[in-house]
């Protein structure tokens, strides 16, 4: 955050200030007491368990300039309390406040899935010619978006922030704070279906990021996706489509796989101009994200040749298909979320990699599915009988399914089912599957973050380290 006051922040929220000095200097938002970088203002949110006002003398202790409070009437400090109605709502205010003083280009990216790496290669892409604000970790709901606007400072020239949802309303609400310049939406899928009942309601809730983008703006959409394929910009906006499609603005053609990861040639149909691209990253769905960036970038002044020279920099994120091989063991620890798309995409990277032992997928329940959530889990399975592995071991009452799909498209081909293991609880497999590895193993882990997969990938990591 660029420094600003206190009473500049009372008067944007039209708030009243109770004690203190109006002068004090503010220069970060914390809504964690625990944790201030200097000069926080500290929000404390109320939430369903905790009202984090009663931690407002802990942040004070631990260096918080200034605090907001929607309890507090009268107050005697040095420090200074700002009144208002609603904390979370003053938060909101604040990002919008601040959004308004900046005048750099803001590059919105949301999706069901992979919109954290989409957002990780359009930073990288875009990084060949300008200075990148980006996101950190996964800021990007309601009370995410405020602050990661507010960490925006004057020597960055362009920002690619991540917008997520679940819920009816909450893409609206955060695309006014962010008031983006262009958006980027990676794929429609079937993350938080329970909740917004079906993949054409998830489609018009992520469209909502337009809602602050102005006259000439552009959107992006993945053109291999048959719902997003259809969508248009809104009125006076650009529309550019990328993808591995025929169809596309943007298009990945010569599509190859070398050791698992993608290399291929990016094309711009309207101008000719093209790129070979070697990604540093496994599975061929990367490629979608490839060209997400490069697309962006390139409608940004950056040359198709620069954008690929930038992505071959970007690695991956812990957690996200990163590569740990040891004592001639190969882990693929996909562990940090799951969904019917980004499953079938860790299967499929499993099976692109060279392998000199078993093919071994570790797989967990995947959740927030809603009513068919077994029937996603048979699809997989059915999945897994066209993409076989050697072992299948499976973590939850819902991945029980995938064994069920499993079987049933093996029908009639039973040299290709695969021996399964199903386990009810984490522990149980962590205690287990360690002693079951043998040199020239491949192992994918893949499920909900919920399941507590990760633990057992450190399990098989410590049991692999001499």
């Amino acid at each position: 955050m660029e420094e600003v006051r206190v009473k500049d922040i009372v008067e944007a929220l039209g708030g009243r200030l109770l004690c203190g000095n109006p002068e004090v200097s503010l220069m970060h938002i914390s809504i964690d007491s625990r944790v201030m970088k200097g000069n926080d203002l500290f929000v404390p949110l109320i939430g369903e368990k905790t009202d984090a006002h009663d931690f407002i003398g802990q942040a004070l202790e631990n260096g918080a300039a200034a605090v907001l409070t929607s309890r507090h009437s009268q107050m005697e400090s040095h420090c200074p309390w700002i009144q208002v109605e609603d904390t979370r709502k003053a938060l909101q205010a604040i990002g919008s406040w601040y959004r308004a003083r900046l005048s750099l280009p803001l590059i919105g990216v949301t999706g069901s899935v992979g919109k954290t790496t989409a957002r990780e290669m359009v930073a990288a892409a875009l990084s060949a010619r300008y200075k990148v604000y980006k996101t950190p970790g996964n800021s990007n709901s309601q009370v995410g978006v405020p602050i990661t606007v507010s960490e925006i400072t004057g020597e960055d020239e362009i920002g690619v922030i991540e917008l997520g949802m679940s819920l009816p309303g909450e893409m609206e609400r955060i695309a006014m704070v962010a008031k983006v310049s262009q958006a980027v939406i990676t794929n429609i899928g079937l993350a938080h279906i329970g909740q917004l009942g079906s993949k054409e309601n998830i489609c018009r809730e992520k469209l909502h990021i337009q809602d602050g983008m102005g006259e000439g703006g552009i959107l992006y959409v993945n053109g291999d996706d048959p719902i997003l394929a259809k969508v248009k910009a809104k009125k006076g906006c650009k529309r550019v489509s990328y993808g591995l499609s025929e169809g596309c603005d943007y298009q990945a053609v010569d599509m190859d796989v070398e050791e698992g990861k993608p290399v291929f040639t990016a094309v711009c149909k309207a101008t000719g101009e093209s790129a070979w691209v070697r990604l540093n990253v496994f599975g061929r769905h990367m490629a979608q994200n490839a060209m997400a960036a490069l697309a962006v970038a390139a409608e940004n002044g950056v040359p198709l040749k620069d954008g690929a020279k930038a992505l071959e920099g970007f690695s991956g994120f812990q957690g996200r298909q990163q590569i740990i091989k040891a004592n001639g063991i190969t882990i693929i620890d996909d562990s940090y979320n799951a969904s019917p798309v980004s499953m079938k995409a860790g299967i499929q990277v499993l099976r692109d990699m060279p392998v000199k032992g078993r093919r071994i997928a570790v797989l967990a329940d995947m959740k927030e599915l809603g009513d068919e959530a077994s029937s996603y889990h048979q699809e997989i399975g059915k999945f897994l009988a066209k993409k076989p592995v050697d072992v299948l071991i499976l973590l939850g009452d819902l991945a029980a399914e995938i064994g069920a799909g499993v079987r049933d498209g093996c029908k009639g081909d039973e040299g290709k089912l695969p021996q399964i293991h199903l386990f009810s609880h984490k522990d149980a497999l962590k205690e287990w599957l360690p002693g079951q590895l043998r040199d020239g193993d491949c192992l994918l882990f893949k499920g909900s973050n919920s399941m507590g997969l990760k633990s057992v990938v450190l399990a098989c990591q410590s049991n692999l380290t001499p």
